[in-house]
């Protein structure tokens, strides 16, 4: 798809739509898919869906910023581009092709370890923020040469997965006998089991390159990672993709906003798909809100062109709803703004685009 087509797009369920059509049922299924009966992954919507805006009115919204930082970097929305393995599945030229639209936009990218191509490859594509986001295959030393790679070659900062002890069963792949490339030539998963909070000292005290965790889903967890003077707190259930029958992220949230007391910076993920639920995470205390299928759906309809469109819309969406909400800029979001209240349609990956119509259903 040409650039210019990218503009054809006016709606986020649009990218949905498209993304269908572009994609086999193998990759589909790995995009939309959660871990077993996808309980964790219906209550990320269910989290957000429980939630209802309290509006003020009587102010002046002529101007409404949504301007943020990233590590002391300038990003035009509160936003980054998730770690997601497998980018070449969306698109040939996998994480380059998601650094450069990040930096064409504004935003961060993050480039997970089981994604095209290396990370000194994609370093050298756009200009935003980018964080290296690693599995961890090897002992301390293997974490070392990943962070050292990573700082030599500009990354922002530097991010360790600690939800993945032990691959999930991801029913919808198994059952059609599918393996992502990277599992086919997977070693050193025990590596990854026994990774503990010791080797985290043990690897910080060597490098001090702003470290992120992400997979945290406690208070408790939060406030040993300050402890320990971890730069990011990173909630995240990966995207309902791992532990069955766990927390919406955004019910997490609250718990790791108290523990973590503004020590560090605060991210999430899990099934934010609307400028209006990047609104209720800011609410709650968030920092950045990490977006993952959603920005896959505009990579694999028309590429970083894509990426592109998606955000100019997520950022129109949350524009219009802060301004219908009495706010000019991000840090006039409260807990105030919300209200619990019923959510109005089934929670489910696509809950958030009632007027999507898809032949295959999800």
């Amino acid at each position: 798809m040409p650039p210019s087509a990218a503009e054809d797009f006016l709606n986020l369920h649009e990218f949905v739509r498209a993304a269908r059509v572009h994609l086999d049922q193998f990759a589909w299924d790995y995009l939309v898919g959660g871990v077993e009966s996808e309980t964790t992954l219906k209550r990320n919507r269910l989290a957000i869906d429980s939630l209802a805006f309290r509006p003020r009115v009587l102010v002046d919204v002529r101007k409404v910023d949504t301007a943020s930082t990233f590590f002391g970097r300038a990003t035009r929305l509160p936003v980054a581009l998730a770690p997601v393995g497998s980018l070449q599945t969306f698109h040939p030229d996998s994480g380059s092709a998601v650094a450069r639209a990040g930096g064409e936009f504004g935003v961060p990218m993050f480039l997970s370890s089981v994604s095209e191509p290396g990370l000194e490859v994609a370093a050298k594509a756009g200009s935003g923020p980018k964080v290296f986001q690693l599995y961890v295959r090897g002992d301390d030393d293997f974490i070392l040469d990943h962070m050292k790679r990573a700082e030599d070659a500009g990354y922002d900062a530097f991010c360790i997965t600690v939800d993945t002890a032990v691959l999930s069963r991801r029913e919808r792949d198994i059952a059609k006998r599918w393996r992502k490339p990277w599992q086919r030539r997977l070693s050193g998963m025990e590596y990854q089991a026994g990774l503990d909070w010791a080797a985290l000292e043990r690897v910080r005290a060597k490098n001090r390159m702003k470290l992120i965790i992400k997979g945290i889903a406690t208070g408790e967890d939060a406030k040993q990672a300050c402890e320990m003077g971890i730069e990011g707190v990173y909630v995240s259930n990966h995207g309902g993709r791992q532990l069955d029958h766990g927390r919406g992220s955004l019910d997490v949230l609250p718990e790791v906003v108290e523990a973590v007391a503004g020590r560090a910076k605060v991210m999430i993920d899990g099934g934010f798909s609307r400028g209006a639920d990047i609104v209720k995470a800011l609410a709650l205390g968030a920092d950045t809100v990490c977006l993952g299928r959603l920005y896959l759906y505009g990579l694999a309809s028309a590429g970083p062109e894509g990426v592109v469109r998606m955000l100019e819309l997520l950022e129109d969406e949350m524009q219009r709803t802060m301004a219908l909400l009495g706010v000019t800029a991000l840090s006039g979001l409260t807990p105030a703004h919300l209200h619990a209240a019923p959510p109005v349609v089934p929670p489910g990956v696509h809950s958030a685009f009632p007027h999507l119509r898809l032949d295959e259903g999800y």
